[in-house]
């Protein structure tokens, strides 16, 4: 009979990558999300039956316990950008994180593979840093031979990096940016899904792998980099730190009197995670001794931004039609 794997948060983002991966070795997949109705797009990943969306509430220990059930191993993907509200960085990266690792090792689980985050520190000023770098010490005092990946901020085509900043280019000419001189390093998501997979099957050695893609590039860089992809030309403003926190806490004021309907475009607590450069630290294992070579976004990135081209995907048509004419 074939493994069975089951990845907290597997229809999301990296989520759905690693599913794909380890359905095409074979595997049999558990997929445990909020709303498994909204996660029907993994079930043709395999064959029938082999990939299944599941209900999971990972603030719940039977909830997270009956999903487990069986499972050769488990991949947890679940993250967050909430800072109130039940499903906060707390309760869902820290509490949620050690939840995981403390019913898999109960249940005797052989594998399990973690999705931090580049910059996970428990002396960081931002809350987020903070609560990725408690889930991971839960998680190694439960699971100490767990594989935790950190990436940098990752690409692809169901990003909300790119994408977001390509769509606000829509709006106007000019292209606010905070922390523009903030260094990344960004990796394609089916590169830390090979990653996540070698440490489901156990090729990657237990411990923390950093992931970083072969460039490095200011915020910045990037911007004129997506810029250049989707043919438009925008100043891009550089926000000051001080400035954007007045900001970001005018928009969190808003947010509460709104009742939480009217979300802030950023937070206090990402403008204190954008004051830190997001990159692969010196001496980290990383892809290198994963043996993966990662994609450079200029590889990846026309593939799914032409969209926001000013004629999209008659762009390509209309730039050779004026080349005939010159």
């Amino acid at each position: 009979m074939s493994q069975l794997v089951t990845i907290y948060g597997g229809s999301g983002f990296v989520g759905r990558y690693i599913a794909r991966r380890l359905a095409a070795q074979g595997w049999r997949v558990r997929v445990a999300v909020r709303r498994p109705n909204e996660a029907m797009h993994v079930k043709p990943y395999g064959v029938p039956g082999q990939v299944e969306p599941v209900f999971c509430n990972i603030r719940d220990d039977a909830s997270v316990r009956a999903v487990m059930q069986g499972a050769d191993a488990v991949v947890n993907c679940v993250g967050t950008f909430n800072r109130k509200g039940r499903n906060n960085f707390q309760a869902v990266q820290a509490e949620g994180a050690t939840r995981i690792a403390r019913i898999a090792a109960e249940e005797g689980v052989a594998r399990m593979v973690h999705l931090s985050a580049i910059g996970a520190d428990a002396g960081a000023a931002s809350v987020y840093a903070r609560t990725k770098a408690a889930g991971e010490a839960g998680i190694l005092k439960h699971m100490p031979k767990a594989v935790i990946l950190r990436p940098s901020v990752i690409f692809g085509a169901e990003d909300q990096f790119f994408n977001r900043f390509a769509a606000m280019t829509r709006f106007g000419p000019i292209l606010p940016v905070v922390g523009g001189g903030t260094r990344f390093q960004p990796v394609h998501v089916d590169d830390v899904a090979q990653a996540a997979v070698m440490g489901v099957t156990g090729v990657a050695a237990p411990g923390i792998y950093e992931l970083g893609g072969p460039e490095v590039a200011t915020f910045r860089d990037l911007m004129q980099m997506m810029l250049r992809v989707i043919r438009r030309r925008r100043l891009i403003v550089n926000i000051p730190f001080g400035i954007a926190t007045l900001m970001a806490g005018a928009m969190e004021l808003v947010e509460t009197v709104a009742l939480g309907l009217v979300p802030p475009q950023i937070t206090r607590d990402q403008v204190r995670s954008l004051r830190v450069d997001n990159v692969v630290s010196e001496g980290a294992r990383g892809f290198a001794d994963l043996g993966i070579t990662p994609v450079a976004p200029e590889a990846v990135l026309p593939d799914y931004l032409w969209r926001f081209r000013p004629t999209g995907q008659f762009e390509a048509v209309r730039e050779s039609a004026r080349n005939l004419r010159a």
